[in-house]
């Protein structure tokens, strides 16, 4: 693996380029080329290590030098000296930083509450040698309350595993041999851009487009139908169209019979669903399903890109199951660029052995829903004391943020924040601690749209103290005489432990620097890849499934009117940053969008300042009136920091803490808001 570069003299600065691949949360897996001179990144570019990438980035991305060498980078640890969330502190050491975190862990562990210990993490720019490996390890070990990752993705991977066993999606390269590409809330103009001029290859080779969002995104004003849903109506749509199949003759009765089980039940459930009774409730005219029931019955192949926007409300999961069975029941299977792609992380399962990475068994401690930590800062028993924030933005990215800030606000909490920016969350650190980037770390990443494994090297210098993750929480097992004679922390130790010897992978990574897996980079769904549940069948009404649900599997629960906030409120990803990554780079002040509909009913014109308001919170910050949205819909952009809003608060203020139907997800397209003028 390459070495970082060493500083030369500023006279004579070394400049070479290296490649590397970006962790960052996104389905592409970028291969990355830097230019780095005198141990420092002045440019990024794209490389074609990555086939599917092939050396073209995000403009995101491109920037990222530009917050690695910002002013809100964290050069060295810091202690807090003022009030909470004033952000005032002073320069420590790392061993002042760390003698005292141990000696909190071991005060907490001396009393007998382990579980008083916290972890808050999620992905961040965090690959597999930074994220779930030495880090995991440390908070086993020293019996620390467990964290439901679950602010994305949890219905989503709920569902894929109980329906299919998490198996490998259509290949977004083979989106160029679909004849109808159903694009179910994403965006890829925003995340993914990769699969954009795939998409645009297909139409131009005669394919027809649909996308289904409440907003008329990019790929939207280009589709054939495009169905604006009211937000958290999407089962109700994908019901529509299993209930069009079935009636119609068009469901494929012998693949269901031979590959699956529960399709009656689903087709029992699906039953009571007309395309009038899912136009009522979706907003959309019965025309635009039908002429979708009809394309999908008809046409193939026919692929679903099946996004995460569908499932940020409390049907999500439900509807998530009914969007993924659409192309069982319809027998889209067994044809290149037909059947569906949601996520493909789960096809290294097999492959890689993050349990072995670990080397420490999960404990049975408390386990805390990450989308009410501000109810478990403020209400656990026992108290959460020690809180350790990674990888993560939480005071800017998880819902209900006002109970959030107020259980960062706790005098008794101390909370830890390790990361290379000073962002919003680490304002509110007791002790705040720099991480390195990606560019500055050894880190091995996975796409999950793209099917494939990356090495990325070390780039650059460290700045500052800056240190990687497995360092920090090496040191501190260490410290605390947890350590095993044979526990991997060298991120080559890590990377060994991963893969094995077994597959070939770590072979391949050394000599191209990129891995495929085991059927290379395009399966065929129901051919080269059959399902990966126990008895290899797709399970379209699980029992586990339809216990857990509320009002069982397939269960349409409105949303609930309220006169006062009669609004719908979405906090959409946007080609600016990801979650709130990369948010420091952006300058414009936040607008909300409003149809000129609701505008015009509110008196409002485009530019005002309004406060988007509801019983939770409320947001000052500018307005756009735009079609871009549907009427009674109010969009405000996922990823904003405090200095984007006129009171520092974002469209997490306005969400509720509740959960989705399956997998304890977050329910933000749930908010219900007015706006007015301030």
């Amino acid at each position: 693996m390459t070495e970082p570069v060493s500083s030369t003299s500023a006279t004579n600065p070394a400049v070479v380029t290296l490649t590397t691949a970006c962790p960052f949360d996104c389905p592409d897996a970028c291969s990355l080329e830097a230019r780095v001179e005198d141990g420092r990144v002045t440019k990024l570019d794209g490389s074609h290590v990555n086939p599917f990438t092939a050396g073209y980035i995000c403009a995101k991305v491109r920037r990222y030098p530009e917050a690695v060498y910002g002013p809100d980078r964290m050069t060295h640890p810091l202690r807090r000296v003022g009030a909470k969330g004033e952000g005032r502190f002073e320069r420590i050491s790392w061993d002042q930083a760390l003698g005292e975190i141990v000696e909190r862990v071991q005060a907490l562990r001396a009393k007998g509450v382990p579980e008083a210990i916290l972890p808050l993490c999620y992905g961040g720019s965090n690959g597999l040698l930074t994220h779930d490996a030495v880090d995991s390890r440390f908070f086993r070990r020293i019996g620390a309350s467990r964290l439901a990752r679950t602010v994305c993705a949890a219905p989503t991977r709920r569902v894929a595993t109980a329906l299919y066993g998490r198996m490998a999606g259509v290949a977004p390269q083979d989106f160029r041999h679909s004849r109808l590409i159903v694009v179910w809330g994403t965006n890829p103009s925003a995340s993914g851009i990769h699969l954009v001029p795939l998409i645009r290859d297909a139409r131009v080779a005669g394919a027809k487009l649909v996308v289904i969002d409440p907003r008329r995104t990019p790929l939207a004003k280009q589709a054939d139908l495009h169905l604006a849903v009211r937000p958290g109506t999407d089962l109700a749509v994908a019901l529509s169209i299993h209930r069009h199949l079935f009636r119609t003759g068009a469901a494929d009765l012998e693949f269901l019979r031979s590959a699956t089980d529960g399709w009656e039940e689903l087709e029992r459930r699906a039953d009571e669903w007309t395309f009038e009774r899912a136009a009522e409730v979706s907003g959309v005219p019965v025309a635009d399903i039908e002429r979708l029931a009809t394309w999908y019955a008809e046409i193939s192949p026919a692929v679903i890109r099946v996004g995460w926007g569908s499932e940020r409300n409390r049907n999500g999961g439900s509807a998530t199951a009914a969007v993924m069975a659409l192309p069982a029941v319809a027998g889209k299977f067994g044809v290149r660029g037909g059947g569906y792609l949601q996520s493909n992380s789960g096809i290294w399962n097999n492959e890689i052995d993050g349990a072995g990475t670990i080397a420490e068994p999960e404990a049975a401690t408390r386990l805390i829903n990450m989308n009410r930590i501000g109810e478990a800062l403020l209400e656990a028993e026992p108290p959460v004391e020690l809180l350790f924030i990674y990888n993560c933005n939480p005071a800017m990215t998880l819902p209900n943020q006002e109970k959030v800030l107020r259980g960062f606000a706790r005098e008794d909490l101390f909370t830890v924040v390790f990361d290379p920016f000073l962002t919003d969350s680490a304002l509110w650190a007791d002790l705040a601690l720099p991480a390195t980037s990606f560019l500055e770390h050894a880190e091995l990443t996975r796409g999950y749209g793209a099917m494939l494994l990356q090495d990325a090297p070390a780039v650059a210098d460290r700045v500052g103290e800056a240190r990687p993750n497995y360092e920090v929480f090496g040191e501190l097992i260490e410290r605390l005489g947890l350590a095993h004679p044979d526990d991997a922390v060298a991120p080559e130790d890590v990377r060994r432990k991963l893969l094995g010897s077994a597959n070939g992978i770590g072979e391949a990574l050394d000599r191209d620097g990129v891995a495929f897996s085991s059927f290379g980079q395009g399966p065929i769904q129901m051919m080269d890849e059959l399902p990966r549940t126990p008895d290899r069948k797709i399970h379209l009404c699980p029992a586990d499934l339809d216990r857990e649900a509320p009002g069982g599997l397939y269960g349409f629960r409105d949303n609930p009117s309220n006169p006062g906030f009669p609004l719908t409120l979405v906090s959409p990803a946007t080609n600016k940053t990801i979650s709130s990554s990369l948010g420091q780079l952006v300058k414009a002040k936040a607008a909300v969008d409003l149809h000129p509909d609701d505008a015009a009913a509110r008196g409002l014109e485009h530019g005002a300042e309004v406060r988007v308001w509801n019983e939770l919170g409320e947001v000052h910050c500018l307005l756009r009136v735009t079609t871009e949205v549907r009427p009674g819909v109010a969009s405000l952009a996922k990823g904003l920091w405090a200095r984007h809003t006129a009171n520092g608060r974002t469209a997490n203020a306005l969400a509720p803490d509740d959960l989705t139907d399956l997998g304890g997800g977050a329910c933000f397209n749930d908010a219900r808001v007015d706006v007015a003028a301030r």
